[in-house]
């Protein structure tokens, strides 16, 4: 299979014209997740069940990220890039092996380790349905073997630049997961059961639906003996990144379950409430910031294989001003309108005013970090896209310390809002961390750019603080239209009351701030307007 450079290489309309059919797709799937975090305030609401679903759910989630996600995502594909440049089709084929053989026998024993140690790991949490915690726990960690190899056929896909199969794979996951909960409700104990099945389920379909467009590009492989495929010269440059990637990875979610457990222990509902808020987040983070990151790295990863600098500064940077052009007045916009938009999606019979309440508490403080966590995911594969991955472990341990102590210190004042503060925060210091060693990188491009470019960020920085001052000014109008609107549909019904008012700040938000970044010519509306104009007209 030969692999040629793009003719748009470097060029900015590249990475959103890529990132745009995964973002649809992704919107998808996260707007499903939505539905999904609905069905579960439906069925379970904030209570020890939900709570005792959350745990058991992070916990193999936890290792999904370590051994799929994050690693596939930074030590395989840079990796896989050398061998596709290269077009040796035998060598590539061994190296598929390989990592196949590999990563089968680490997340097999991953499994059987998990569900043994389940009972020795649930009572960290504090959880008060420790018995169906663990039932729980021990019934969802086969899906991190599922995922495990969803993530490999993903990293061989998006290698050569195929998106739509790993943007289709969590669509069905959570639509088998929604279908489950309310099909299956009523043949198990309860809707919680009913849900873990569905993931169990949902992570099969994930890899099954991917498999076919790996053997459609023509990508052949096969198990090998376990000493073979570690001695395999590829597997050993996978390794060699994989192990700072595993540590660093694993100091960031490591926050999630020391936060969790801090949770567990301020009070029934804060986890859950924790969780409503982060998928919230989550929603906007997987749209765009995973979208972009993922559609970035293969591309960072051949500019920087074949030294291509100047294309390789242009992608980075173009990708930092648009995520600060989506995250900014998004998190404007969910600090002015937290509660209608927790209401309109979550506030049912078993998710009361309690919940909401906790909810919004939790909310309001992880918004403010929404900005830092995207652009995270957009540095560190400027890191991994040359094969250092140091560099972010580094950042992601010390984060990770300064997460750990601000959340020890604000959990008793502040309950669920001290850990979301604490997590915004983390976020803050990693993003420091990350710009600081892109700045010392001796690697060549210095800053994630060409060497005598340093300052070329500060346009990017002035580019966030205009961001800044215009979401403000269109926040204005909407705290001032949004209550005298909730008043008029009040009474009306969950949607209309909380829907419409929400709808229409939004549509005022989005003209009043559209509208300033018109008449101040901004640079990301040009590039999308020329994208438009030269689209090609179907009828």
């Amino acid at each position: 299979m030969k692999v040629s450079p793009l003719p748009d290489q470097g060029d900015p309309r590249s990475l959103v014209r890529h990132g745009s059919t995964l973002s649809l797709l992704t919107l998808v799937s996260r707007v499903l997740g939505l539905v999904r975090e609905m069905t579960k305030a439906a069925l379970l609401g904030t209570s020890a069940l939900s709570d005792a679903f959350s745990v058991a759910f992070l916990i193999p989630n936890l290792f999904r990220r370590l051994f799929a996600e994050g690693s596939i995502s930074v030590a395989f594909i840079p990796t896989f890039k050398e061998y596709l440049l290269e077009n040796d089709g035998d060598k590539i084929r061994e190296f598929l092996s390989a990592i196949c053989t590999f990563l089968t026998f680490l997340v097999t024993l991953a499994v059987m380790t998990g569900i043994l140690l389940t009972p020795l790991l649930v009572p960290i949490f504090g959880i008060e349905a420790l018995d169906e915690t663990i039932l729980l726990t021990r019934l969802m960690f086969p899906f991190l073997a599922f995922i495990s190899l969803a993530a490999f056929f993903q990293g061989i896909l998006n290698s050569v630049r195929v998106f739509a199969p790993s943007g289709l794979a969590p669509i069905l996951l959570n639509l088998v997961t929604i279908l489950c909960a309310y099909g299956l409700k009523d043949f198990t104990a309860n809707p919680a059961r009913a849900m873990a099945v569905g993931i169990l389920l949902g992570g099969f379909l994930e890899a099954a639906i991917q498999f076919p467009f790996v053997l459609k590009k023509g990508f052949r492989f096969f198990f090998t003996g376990l000493k073979r495929a570690i001695q395999n010269p590829g597997t050993q440059a996978v390794l060699r990144l994989i192990g700072p990637t595993i540590i660093g990875m694993a100091a960031y979610q490591l926050n999630d379950l020391v936060s969790t457990a801090l949770a567990g222990n301020a009070g029934e509902g804060v986890v859950s409430s924790l969780q409503y808020s982060l998928r919230l987040q989550e929603l906007i983070l997987g749209i765009f910031a995973v979208s972009i990151g993922t559609v970035l790295l293969p591309d960072l990863a051949e500019d920087a294989k074949t030294a291509r600098w100047e294309s390789f500064n242009q992608r980075l940077l173009s990708a930092m001003d648009i995520i600060a052009l989506i995250t900014i007045p998004v998190t404007f916009f969910s600090l002015a309108q937290g509660e209608l938009l927790i209401r309109l999606l979550f506030q049912t019979r078993s998710f009361d005013e309690e919940s909401v309440r906790l909810t919004l508490a939790a909310f309001t403080f992880h918004m403010p970090g929404l900005f830092f966590i995207a652009l995270n995911r957009i540095l560190a594969p400027a890191f991994y896209a040359q094969s250092n991955s140091k560099s972010p472990t580094l950042a992601g341990l010390l984060s990770f310390g300064a997460n750990m102590i601000l959340a020890a210190i604000l959990v008793r004042p502040l309950r669920g809002s001290g850990i979301a503060l604490s997590l915004s925060l983390a976020g803050v210091v990693n993003t420091a961390l990350l710009l600081f060693f892109l700045r010392r990188n001796s690697k060549g491009p210095g800053l994630g750019l060409a060497p005598g470019q340093g300052p070329a960020l500060r346009p990017a920085l002035f580019y966030a603080l205009k961001l800044v001052l215009f979401s403000a000014i269109a926040v204005l109008p909407v705290r001032w239209v949004s209550p005298r609107l909730a008043v008029l549909f009040s009474g009306h019904g969950r949607f209309a009351a909380q829907g419409i008012p929400l709808a229409a700040s939004l549509v005022l938000f989005m003209a009043v701030g559209i509208f300033l970044l018109v008449i101040t010519g901004d640079k990301q509306v040009r590039l999308i307007a020329r994208m438009f104009r030269k689209a090609p007209r179907r009828f």
